[in-house]
C-alpha cells in the first residue's frame, strides 16, 4: 500500500521540475558625449534708443525772447537754439567794466608814486586787490551773460518743445531736447554664461518689426561692467551701423547675438535629473549604471552644455528611467553599434 501511495503522488507531477522565471534586462538608450565645435545663438528683444540726447536747459532766469525750432527741425552744431532777454546783465556788465577801469587806472598811478617812495607798499597791494576783483566780476558777468543765447552741442534733430518766446524761464528750465538720430543703440540683457563669450565689436543681427524681417548690421559697442547678483544677467550695448532709413529711437527691435564657435560636451536636456540636485546617469564598461552630478552650461534648443561632470566617451542614458538606480544593470537598445551583453539572471533586483 506505501509503495501504491508514493506511486500516485510522484504521477501526480507528471515528472516535472519546477523552473525559475528568467528576469527581464532594464532596457534603455544612450548617447554618446562627444565634444562639437558649435555657437551659443541667442535672440533678444529690445528698444532703440539715441546715443546722445541731450535736454536744453536754461542757466539763467529771464524772459525767453527766442525759441525758434520745433519737433522734428535739423539744426547744427553751433546754431541758435534758444535766447533769453540779456538787458538787465548787459547793464551791470557795462557797470563792471567800468569799474574795472578806474581800478586799473587807479592801480597805474599808485605804481608811479611807489617807484618814487611817495605811497606805502600796503596802499599799493590794495589797489592791486581790487583790480583783480573788479576783473573777475567782469569775467563773472561775461559768463552769465553767454548763458542767455543756448547753441547746440551737435547736429541732430528736436524732439520735445516744453515752452514759447514770451515765458519766464526759471534757472535750470527744460526747454528743448536734441537727440543725434544717426547713432542708435539698443540695451539688452543676456545670461551671464553667454556674456564671458561676448567681445567688443563681435558682429551682431538687428530686426527692426517697423522695417520688416530683414536683419540690419550692428556691433557690440559695449559691456556693463555688473551683472545683476539676483538674475545672474549683464547688459550689453548694440550700436547699428550703419543706421537704415527709417530707424527711430523707440522702436521695437529683435537683436541676434552669436557667440564663437567652440566645443563643447552637448546632451539632450530630456537625460537631465532634478531630483536632490542636477545629474545623470551614465553606463559604465560593466553595463551598470552610475548616477554623475554635473553643472550645466548653456541651453541650445534641444541640448544642453555640460561643463563639468562628465568626459568625452561617456555614454549617458536618455531614456529609459522607470526603476533605474545607481548600480543596476541594463542592457542598451535602438543603437546598432553599441554591443551591451544581456545582465545575468537576478542580477540588478
Amino acid at each position: 500500500m506505501l509503495a501504491a501511495l508514493l506511486q500516485g503522488c510522484g504521477s501526480g507531477d507528471n515528472g516535472k521540475v519546477p523552473m525559475t522565471k528568467a528576469v527581464k534586462p532594464h532596457l534603455v538608450e544612450v548617447v554618446e558625449v562627444m565634444p562639437r565645435r558649435v555657437a551659443v545663438q541667442r535672440t533678444r528683444s529690445g528698444t532703440l534708443r539715441s546715443y546722445r540726447s541731450v535736454e536744453i536747459q536754461t542757466q539763467e532766469a529771464g524772459r525767453i525772447t527766442a525759441l525758434p525750432w520745433y519737433p522734428g527741425d535739423r539744426v547744427g552744431a553751433g546754431e541758435l537754439l534758444a535766447a533769453l532777454d540779456d538787458t538787465l546783465l548787459g547793464a551791470e556788465l557795462a557797470r563792471a567794466k567800468a569799474g574795472l577801469r578806474e581800478a586799473q587806472q587807479n592801480l597805474a598811478r599808485l605804481r608811479k608814486l611807489a617807484a618814487k617812495s611817495l605811497v606805502s607798499s600796503e596802499e599799493l597791494l590794495r589797489r592791486q586787490t581790487e583790480a583783480e576783483v573788479a576783473a573777475a566780476d567782469v569775467q563773472v558777468l561775461e559768463t552769465r551773460l553767454s548763458y542767455t543765447r543756448i547753441l547746440a552741442p551737435f547736429d541732430g534733430v528736436i524732439t520735445e518743445r516744453l515752452s514759447e518766446p514770451g515765458n519766464i524761464a526759471e534757472d535750470q528750465t527744460h526747454l528743448l531736447t536734441l537727440a543725434d538720430p544717426t547713432q542708435l543703440v539698443v540695451d539688452v540683457t543676456v545670461s551671464e554664461l553667454v556674456l564671458a563669450q561676448l567681445q567688443l565689436g563681435d558682429p551682431v543681427a538687428v530686426v527692426i518689426d517697423a522695417l520688416g524681417a530683414e536683419p540690419h548690421r550692428a556691433h557690440i559697442s559695449r559691456i556693463y561692467p555688473q551683472v545683476d547678483p539676483v538674475t545672474r544677467r549683464g547688459t550689453l550695448e548694440v550700436r547699428l551701423e550703419p543706421v537704415p532709413d527709417g530707424a527711430r529711437a523707440g522702436q521695437f527691435v529683435r537683436v541676434e547675438l552669436k557667440t564663437a564657435e567652440r566645443e563643447r560636451l552637448l546632451v539632450p536636456f530630456s537625460a537631465l535629473r532634478f531630483e536632490e540636485g542636477t545629474y545623470l546617469y551614465l553606463v559604465q564598461p560593466d553595463g551598470r549604471v552610475e548616477q554623475r552630478t554635473v553643472v550645466t552650461g548653456s541651453r541650445l534648443a534641444d541640448e544642453i552644455e555640460i561643463l563639468e561632470g562628465i568626459a568625452s566617451g561617456d555614454r549617458v542614458v536618455t531614456r529609459g528611467f522607470l526603476g533605474l538606480t545607481p548600480g543596476k544593470a541594463v542592457q542598451i537598445v535602438g543603437q546598432a553599434a553599441e554591443q551591451q551583453p544581456a545582465p545575468e539572471q537576478g542580477a540588478g533586483s
